[in-house]
């Protein structure tokens, strides 16, 4: 089966690639730079130039394809390109994979999208979703909460360079998963009927709180975080204030991420069915305790290498001195 992967650069297409390589898959992935997509070519993929922005070079990069997976998405500091890239070219995506009689079409939502349609971003998303139900194409689409690697930029890195951890609330309980597993399982589910025409979440096993994760990053890393709530009444204030610049709406779409976070939004999904299906047992899935410790294990053990060069410089330079 040659597969399509779309957004295969980020955070989870190049998890996707990898593993699908693993599996024996033969992978083209659609870059609109090959120099960023070389790492991909050294894996063994096959880069096919293509711009979901530019309709015109979608049909073409269908050809010889049986499935499709798109891990591409546009980050909220994008809006103003959105409606471009989420619905528009994914719309022309769906048209020409049914016309190029693709078997299998797996698209990545977010979790509980239907109770945040006011979000613009995941209104698209849910546009998108409601396309493939009418397509009649074999689709899966899986519904994802955060991910391991998000957690370094707003945990771990902050703890580490003594910055502000900024939260709002305690009411959210988010599954995260590593990207890895998420590839793992959505390979393995290529080849099961099962996930034909189905909408499926995939989650973490453990529900986490933001100041557990917190705690959990202190512990480990032996440093204490400085954090910040910011109040749900500022927040709305600054949600529609920036609402009122066209420059400044990027600003708001994140601060709308954020809200829904502070409103108890809860990822909790039974995966105990989906996992036997699948042929993977529960814990084979890593736990975030297990990530952050090899995470913060790595950062310590370079923080000591360079700490040790820099005492032998002074050493070398104190040496010469004398």
């Amino acid at each position: 089966m040659a597969l399509l992967v779309i957004g295969s650069t980020g955070t989870l297409g190049r998890q996707v690639v990898r593993n699908a390589l693993n599996e024996g898959f033969q992978v083209k992935c659609l870059v609109r730079s090959f120099r960023k997509g070389a790492f991909l070519k050294e894996w063994g993929a096959e880069l096919i130039y293509g711009d979901l922005s530019i309709v015109e070079s979608i049909p073409l990069s269908l050809y010889g394809i049986s499935a499709i997976i798109d891990c591409s998405t546009s980050r909220a500091h994008e809006l103003y390109n959105a409606e471009l890239i989420e619905l528009k070219s994914k719309y022309i995506l769906i048209e020409s994979a049914i016309k190029a009689n693709i078997k299998r079409y797996i698209f990545f939502s977010i979790f509980n999208a239907f109770n945040y349609q006011d979000i613009p971003l995941v209104a698209l998303k849910l546009m998108i979703e409601y396309r493939l139900r009418a397509s009649g194409l074999n689709y899966t689409v899986f519904h994802l909460p955060g991910f391991f690697q998000g957690l370094i930029a707003q945990y771990a890195l902050p703890i580490l360079d003594k910055q502000f951890v900024w939260i709002t609330s305690e009411s959210s309980l988010i599954s995260y998963i590593n990207t890895q597993d998420v590839a793992k399982m959505t390979i393995r589910s290529l080849s099961i009927e099962q996930f034909n025409k189905n909408n499926l979440p995939l989650v973490g096993n453990k529900l986490w709180k933001s100041l557990d994760i917190i705690k959990l990053c202190e512990q480990i890393s032996g440093r204490r975080a400085q954090i910040n709530t910011i109040p749900i009444d500022l927040l709305n204030f600054l949600k529609n204030l920036t609402k009122l610049f066209k420059w400044t709406w990027s600003i708001s779409e994140r601060l709308a991420f954020i809200e829904m976070l502070s409103h108890g939004y809860n990822t909790n999904a039974q995966m105990k069915e989906i996992l036997y299906i699948l042929q993977i047992d529960i814990k084979e899935l890593e736990g975030l305790e297990v990530y952050l410790q090899e995470y913060f294990g790595r950062v310590m053990k370079k923080l000591k290498e360079l700490n040790y060069q820099m005492l032998n410089n002074e050493k070398n330079v104190n040496q010469i001195e004398f």
